[in-house]
């Protein structure tokens, strides 16, 4: 997932002036914080007078919007990470505070007619500045300069109101305290790793939280079902009952805005913008995917069945698979018919050695080595990297990694693009890297995860657009995720696996046949998990169409009519925090994406480790960052338009 400070306008930008690693500004208090944001603002309404008296003509107004974002960005691009990530909780609210401040100020900039007038009198020199151009023209358009007086305040109050509830929702989440007790023998079949150590109450009975590593283990591995369920319910109940009003509060202001410019639904006002073009192609774009994996899916639940029967000795049909047993099932099934355990995965990653070797595929493919660095971040755990090409030794940017959980952190997986590149202005980018890995090793499924996430931060650190709000990954959102999906089944290749050797000589050497077994292991289920992402996607299409629509109401209807069901009383979307920010009527753009990815992924198809394909692929796509079109971009890489063939392969594949 990539993450943004919520810009109505231009997306993350740029760092340092000069070439040079990107120090992270990491301030000691909330009052610092709060000096920093006063004098941005105060900045920003001094840069937006110059830029009103802009003479007309040229290009001199798209420059200094751009160098106006880039200031935004050396204040709110750092306190948008920290927001997330922070120890302090003081420091994480001044950060949400300067947020909701400047989008204060930036729903009225974006309705500035003299602004507007100068940008729309600007003259491009090119199709890169006409782009840019556009889309910032677009964004205008998009907040209102255009409404009539009445309707423009209305408009400023709700984009405000908007960044307001989804940090409220997401602090919810990120904050939870849960912690749900278990006996010692409620936890069969759970790796005591995962909870000797965790805390106890008065009764001795252990308590476990909602992070990855703990959710991960239990559903995995816990023997008894109603332990699996417990943990299961607390974690599709984080957020709580508020979150649930919070959702339905953000979506009504959603409809509401998009009316303001005569849409009937936020999803068609949203989505004109981007690669699908409206509500009706992304429903039937779904509904497509729909129809090629619904019998899958009812094929792999025939298979978790007759697992679960034979595991409780009952008659598969009396047994029902209830959600909590998909993943311990799933794990079973790739046991019994390949020999692959994700829990024994661990010995052969270590997170250290595991990073590394995501740096030497970058290497290797596409000519980028990254160096270690000391520098004081806001957790002692968070590693520091400088990123220089390989061929020239020029610095290219800088990457933060943040690899365990901790109390209060961000709990899922995520890349902020915390400064962008400009080679107009000489801005490097800068990047974080933000997972929540077991500290005992990565599962191969942690693995691609972590791969993923790794193709958001190249998109970023090797993006050489000439504007820093076009950098990186500044792209379409039903593009964003394609250059990370790509990177995924990487880990699937004996080859690409045996460079772990090189950056851990004491690391035992996974098996070829094992990974081959893995790659069978991880289609299993495909069409389950295939089906489950379908459901996410037309739940945000529906609840940003246009009919009202109440968010819990509408989940239980939905995944009610899903072969297992909706289980009463659980609550997921009062933590679906994508489509409580920058994904509402975008998570279509997952699968989307995937398809793109896919179609990738096919001049790979030889060797994945191509230095040759890799140098084509980093010079077309990802140094184009958002200045180019994601279908001439793709075109320039395959050599052809991009076709969904291979996706709708890849959903067959056993």
């Amino acid at each position: 997932m990539i993450r943004r400070v919520m810009f109505l306008v231009l997306a993350v930008a740029a760092g340092s002036a000069s070439a040079q690693v990107y120090r992270f500004p990491n301030p000691s208090s909330a009052a610092q914080v709060k000096a920093d944001c006063t004098r941005m603002l105060a900045d920003l309404k001094q840069r937006s007078r110059v830029l009103e008296a802009q003479p007309q003509g040229g290009t001199a107004a798209l420059e200094a919007l751009d160098e106006m974002q880039a200031r935004v960005d050396d204040t709110l691009g750092p306190l948008g990470l920290l927001a997330s990530v922070h120890p302090a909780k003081p420091i994480r609210d001044a950060a949400d505070a300067c947020d909701l401040a400047y989008q204060g100020f930036n729903a009225a900039f974006l309705q500035n007619p003299r602004v507007y007038a100068r940008l729309k009198g600007a003259q491009p020199a090119d199709a890169i500045d006409r782009r840019f151009q556009r889309e910032q023209l677009d964004a205008f358009e998009d907040s209102g300069v255009a409404l009539g007086a009445a309707a423009r305040q209305r408009a400023r109050k709700i984009n405000t109101e908007l960044t307001r509830l989804a940090q409220l929702f997401e602090r919810r989440i990120r904050e939870d305290k849960t912690q749900v007790p278990f006996s010692e023998a409620e936890l069969e079949g759970v790796p005591p790793s995962v909870w000797q150590k965790a805390p106890r109450d008065k009764a001795g009975h252990v308590l476990l939280g909602l992070d990855y590593p703990t959710i991960d283990a239990v559903l995995q591995k816990a023997e008894q079902g109603a332990t699996r369920e417990r943990l299961w319910r607390a974690f599709l109940n984080q957020g709580t009952a508020a979150n649930l009003t919070t959702l339905a509060q953000l979506a009504d202001l959603r409809r509401e805005y998009a009316k303001l410019f005569g849409f009937a639904s936020y999803a068609d006002f949203a989505l004109r913008r981007r690669m699908v073009h409206s509500e009706t192609e992304a429903e039937r774009f779904l509904a497509g995917v729909r129809d090629a994996v619904t019998q899958r899916e009812r094929s792999d639940i025939a298979l978790l069945r007759d697992l679960k029967a034979k595991h409780l000795h009952t008659a598969p049909e009396a047994t029902t698979v209830q959600r909590w047993d998909v993943v311990f099932y799933t794990e079973r099934a790739r046991e019994a018919a390949f020999a692959v355990d994700q829990e024994a995965m661990r010995a052969y990653f270590p997170p250290e050695p595991s990073l590394q070797f995501v740096f030497a595929i970058a290497e290797r493919l596409f000519g980028v080595r990254f160096a270690p660095l000391e520098q004081a971040t806001w957790h002692p755990d968070v590693r520091v990297f400088a990123v220089n090409d390989v061929a020239s030794g020029a610095l290219l940017g800088t990457l933060f990694v943040d690899l365990y959980p901790r109390a209060d952190k961000y709990n899922h997986a995520a890349v902020w693009p915390i400064v962008n590149v400009s080679i107009r202005s000489g801005r490097l980018p800068a990047a974080a890297l933000v997972v929540n890995f077991n500290r005992q090793g990565l599962t191969l499924d942690e693995l691609e995860t972590l791969l993923h996430e790794f193709g958001h931060a190249l998109h970023g650190l090797l993006s050489t657009t000439r504007y820093t709000s076009q950098g990186g990954s500044s792209v379409l959102r039903d593009f964003v995720e394609a250059p990370s999906q790509m990177l995924e089944d990487w880990v699937y290749d004996p080859k690409v696996l045996a460079l772990f050797q090189q950056v851990c000589t004491a690391c035992k050497p996974v098996p070829p046949e094992l990974v081959e077994r893995a790659l069978h292991a991880s289609r299993l289920t495909k069409g389950l998990q295939t089906a489950r992402q379908l459901l996410y996607a037309e739940y945000d299409l529906a609840l940003h169409a246009r009919e009202r629509q109440d968010p819990m109401a509408l989940w239980a209807k939905l995944e009610g009519a899903t072969p297992l069901g909706y289980v009463k009383g659980t609550m997921l979307p009062a933590g679906f925090g994508h489509i409580a920010s920058g994904y509402a009527a975008g998570y279509y753009g997952y699968m989307w994406s995937l398809v793109l990815a896919e179609d990738m992924r096919t001049p790979f198809a030889a060797n994945k480790l191509d230095p040759a394909v890799g140098r084509r692929y980093r010079q077309s796509v990802l140094a184009n960052g958002g200045q180019v079109a994601p279908e001439e971009l793709l075109e320039r890489f395959l050599g052809r338009p991009s076709n969904s063939q291979a996706f709708f392969q890849s959903l067959n594949q056993q």
